[in-house]
């Protein structure tokens, strides 16, 4: 790997790890699909004009629109629908850890339909992060607010889940399409549903479009979804999946770190056990991929 491609993931990491936070502000201001939905609309106009700007060739067949759609549908919709729902019930810096089970549900789907093998290293670092997960969460599920808990913790995971889908369709799209372009029809064809969802269900008169507002919103679509999205296909044309995965065991660390230093977040010391689980499942997950 190159030193470049590593500097491209790391800056990946640390805006994906301030995703969290953003939305946790940004949903007192505006219903949880609207705000949602912007966002993705707004980082897919964002790129697509950046890529018409810079002469950037519109994807062609059906085979790149097909993964578009998947990872549209995938890392979008039902990424940005369990993100945006569960900073309701999570904290940000919690849900960032269980948001990190994305390497492990993406070492499966790896497996299945990239054919990357997980040898004994990765079975073990599957059941450590899970069991991880486990741990972190227990001392919010065992609490006064336990049933609000397990819903967040249920849409941090089906947000990973939908991570984890993506990822697979973008590896399968590079080299097929142009990341600006793939990346921007990707997030306007997965603003659709959230913002359909939106209408059908929300209050849209209550969103308040003040200067924090738009500021957030503004952060979340440019950084934290075209820079972020843009980097990570161009890192993925030149990476493994598993081995640029590797990368996301950093997104707790900095999550955990901008949640104490913003929102005053504490762990117990069981907690900090299971962040120490989550983090040796996946690290031992990842080694055993990128050394198959």
């Amino acid at each position: 790997m190159t030193i470049g491609a590593a500097l491209r993931l790391l800056v990946v990491m640390v805006l994906w790890a301030a995703c969290f936070p953003l939305i946790t502000i940004g949903l007192d201001l505006a219903p949880h699909l609207a705000f949602a939905a912007l966002r993705a609309a707004l980082a897919g106009v964002c790129l697509i004009a950046l890529g018409a700007l810079c002469h950037r060739p519109v994807p062609v067949g059906a085979r790149p629109w097909f993964l578009i759609v998947v990872v549209g549908l995938g890392a979008t919709s039902m990424g940005f629908f369990g993100m945006f729902h569960a900073a309701e019930f999570v904290s940000p810096g919690l849900a960032t850890v269980i948001a990190n089970v994305q390497p492990i549900v993406a070492a499966v789907l790896a497996y299945v339909f990239l054919e990357e093998r997980l040898k004994a290293t990765g079975r073990i670092g599957l059941a450590v992060g899970l069991a991880g997960i486990t741990v972190v969460a227990w001392p919010g599920l065992a609490g006064d607010d336990a049933r609000g808990y397990s819903q967040g913790i249920a849409y941090v995971l089906l947000a990973a889940t939908g991570v984890s889908i993506g990822n697979v369709a973008i590896k399968r799209l590079t080299g097929q399409a142009d990341p600006i372009m793939a990346m921007g029809f990707q997030l306007l064809i997965g603003a659709a549903p959230l913002a359909l969802l939106s209408m059908l269900t929300e209050d849209i008169s209550v969103l308040t479009w003040s200067k924090e507002f738009v500021l957030v919103l503004v952060s979340l679509a440019v950084l934290g979804s075209s820079l972020a999205f843009w980097l990570w296909f161009v890192a993925l044309e030149r990476v493994e999946l598993s081995r640029a995965n590797a990368f996301t065991f950093l997104v707790p660390i900095f999550g955990l770190i901008i949640g104490a230093a913003f929102f005053g977040e504490r762990l117990e010391a069981v907690q900090i056990f299971g962040v120490v689980l989550v983090l040796s499942g996946i690290f031992l997950v990842q080694r055993s991929a990128a050394s198959s």
